[in-house]
């Protein structure tokens, strides 16, 4: 059970209490009451896929009513970073889930149903630490020169060549990462970070154009140098909006398409 200190009244902000998590005066109570169940999230208390207390629990936790408690959750869940199930609680989202995994999963093929072609069968073709470069860097809030782990990948679906990626992600979090975990992992990329490392994707920024590969591009992806392809640069975050990877991607549109739904 975390320390954290609850709020003393239903109208009286939680204390910060050496905790690290700013609770500014002018704040919302049940925005006080999000950011602390974020900061265990954050922390670890609950993992990815278990259940976080009820909210009768929460609220006799941090001595406020359960309707201040359900506002806070219905944020986080609104964000995609809690599961509400009917009849089960409120369990912490995990990229395990498919419907987590097709947040992050855009590219669709032409048939509209990404299950008919099964998962994308990984071609590792460099994983390296390096030096992180001035762009790379401020991507990911860096300094430059501080160590980073770069992969490229090819990603096939039916056999067919259809992405060619390039990821960079902060080396600290991910020390140990591997080439062979990269290629064997059998579920979804962002499921093996959290998994393995701890690390959660919460969301992502994608910057998409239309662009023409170079010679080798093209080869790694069995297109000719006058083929159009998207250009995707995602920048994902964990929470509190600290940058963990950047990725940038060429994806072949011949027999795919990018999905996106808008709400």
């Amino acid at each position: 059970m975390s320390s954290l200190p609850p709020p003393s009244t239903e109208g009286t902000p939680p204390a910060n209490g050496g905790t690290g998590v700013a609770t500014p005066a002018f704040s919302p109570l049940y925005q006080q009451i999000k950011g602390l169940i974020l900061h265990s999230l954050q922390h670890g208390e609950w993992k990815p896929g278990e259940a976080i207390p009820s909210e009768i629990e929460l609220a006799a936790r941090f001595r406020v009513s359960q309707g201040t408690v359900r506002k806070a959750i219905d944020e986080l869940a609104a964000e995609n970073l809690v599961t509400r199930r009917q009849g089960k609680g409120t369990f912490v989202s995990t990229h395990a889930e498919r419907q987590v995994q097709y947040r992050f999963l855009k590219l669709l093929p032409d048939s509209g149903d990404a299950r008919v072609e099964g998962p994308a069968q990984r071609t590792i073709l460099e994983c390296r630490r390096l030096r992180a470069s001035a762009e790379v860097a401020r991507s990911l809030a860096l300094r430059a020169g501080d160590s980073v782990i770069q992969i490229k990948r090819i990603l096939s679906f039916v056999g067919v060549p259809t992405i060619l990626e390039d990821i960079w992600l902060p080396n600290q979090p991910f020390r140990g990462l591997t080439a062979e975990q990269m290629a064997h992992y059998q579920g979804p990329t962002y499921a093996m970070f959290e998994l393995d490392f701890g690390v959660r994707m919460v969301r992502a920024e994608e910057k998409i154009r239309a662009v023409l590969p170079d010679e080798t591009q093209a080869q790694w992806l069995n297109v000719t140098p006058g083929t159009p392809l998207l250009s995707v640069e995602r920048l994902a975050y964990t929470y509190n909006d600290v940058p963990m990877e950047l990725r940038r991607g060429l994806y072949r549109t011949d027999t795919h398409h990018y999905h996106n739904k808008l709400s």
